[in-house]
């Protein structure tokens, strides 16, 4: 079983002496990176997703209130287990961040932080009460934006000038697609706001960084694309990040959903109409073409499986990007009112649902058997980067 299953620089030997040295708890969160967010990630949005279906199921809003639950504790652990990890392996926290297969797992912070944020006052407000529930949201919201924007900026950044990269890899768009997921749940906050410029400037700050990820998007997602078309397929350990193109997708989609679901009473006419029929516009074309490239990466994900491709990981691109593409569909729904739409969302989130407890058990699994945390495991046939440019 592999740990983290990416491409990675040439292991270096452990360290004998000093921070990390030995056996215990300190060594067992030295290889543990910030990908482990995913998890959190595709733990919430089974949540959120399932409690707003546009299907009545008694009992379901329980169950994913529980799952809400679940997904703040994971992300608890392991905000403490990451900064035992920076307090006593600094070597390796900096190594992740030279290293171009890691170093984009960094967005998944701010996703993780935003995903339980956007549970808390869908959900958990049922638990712990409304102002609990928004005080909460919040305090990540504005976090796990601060740190997406951080991202969407360092991230490239050390790319061009630290990385050294031969091919272009679907992981490239974690740390910009963290301010559409802010764009998404950042108008559950407006009515928790004072009326006027407030609620105003936090809509139209949503809208600004739809923007920012998705034309940011728009510039790396042909880079992946022809580097399939150009290279053949990716490593089998790494063909499940196929999915992650879907997060952008179906994140935007719903987002633009919310914006017009919020912007009625905060912007005036014609702007808050003309969020109503953007929503349809863009989301409709959009899930088409998620549709498509769901279609595209389920099926290298067979030919992978059927060439030996075992659990890594990445198997969690199977969970949060399938789940943004259902909060999608679920706001096309209610915006066309079609049956089409309110159908795909339960598919999609059987699908999720499904993904989500394979990836969930074969993650506890190699958590017990301490598989997970042993160290970094090169891809087969993946290339081994350098992590810094020479010049």
């Amino acid at each position: 079983m592999a740990s983290l299953a990416l491409p990675r620089s040439r292991p270096r030997p452990e360290p004998r002496t000093g921070p990390g040295a030995g056996t215990g708890p300190s060594r067992s969160v030295r290889h543990l990176g910030p990908n482990w967010y995913a998890a959190v990630m595709g733990t919430s949005v089974v949540g959120t997703a399932g409690a707003a279906l546009p299907v009545s199921v008694p009992g379901l809003r329980t169950v994913c209130t529980g799952v809400w639950a679940l997904s703040l504790a994971m992300l608890l652990t392991l905000l403490t287990a990451r900064a035992a990890h920076w307090h006593r392996h600094r070597d390796q926290a900096r190594a992740h961040l030279l290293d171009p297969a890691v170093a984009p797992f960094y967005g998944c912070l701010s996703m993780a932080l935003l995903a339980v944020g956007g549970g808390t006052l869908t959900l958990g407000r049922d638990w712990i009460g409304l102002p609990a529930a928004v005080a909460a949201d919040a305090v990540l919201f504005t976090a796990g934006t601060a740190i997406g924007l951080a991202a969407a900026v360092a991230v490239p950044y050390l790319m061009v000038v630290r990385h050294r990269i031969d091919q272009a890899s679907p992981v490239w768009l974690l740390p910009v697609v963290a301010p559409m997921v802010s764009a998404a749940l950042g108008p559950l906050l407006l009515p928790h706001l004072p009326e006027g410029q407030p609620r105003q400037t936090l809509l139209l700050a949503c809208y600004a960084m739809f923007g920012i990820s998705l034309l940011a998007t728009l510039v790396m997602l042909p880079l992946v694309f022809g580097r399939l078309v150009l290279d053949g397929p990716l490593p089998l350990a790494l063909t499940p990040t196929l999915f992650l193109v879907l997060g952008p997708l179906g994140q935007s989609t719903t987002a633009a959903n919310a914006f017009a679901d919020s912007a009625a009473g905060v912007l005036p006419e014609p702007y808050a109409q003309g969020f109503g029929a953007f929503a349809v516009l863009y989301g409709v074309p959009v899930m088409g073409f998620a549709l498509l490239w769901l279609a595209l990466a389920g099926a290298m994900v067979v030919r992978a499986r059927r060439a030996g491709m075992g659990f890594a990981m990445t198997w969690w691109a199977f969970t949060f990007p399938v789940g943004t593409c259902v909060t999608g569909a679920e706001g096309l729904a209610r915006h066309t009112g079609l049956d089409a739409f309110r159908w795909l969302s339960v598919a999609l989130y059987a699908l999720l649902a499904a993904a989500w407890l394979v990836a969930g058990a074969r993650t506890a699994r190699g958590l017990l058997s301490g598989a997970l945390l042993a160290g970094p495991a090169r891809a087969p046939g993946a290339p081994v980067p350098a992590t810094a440019r020479t010049r």
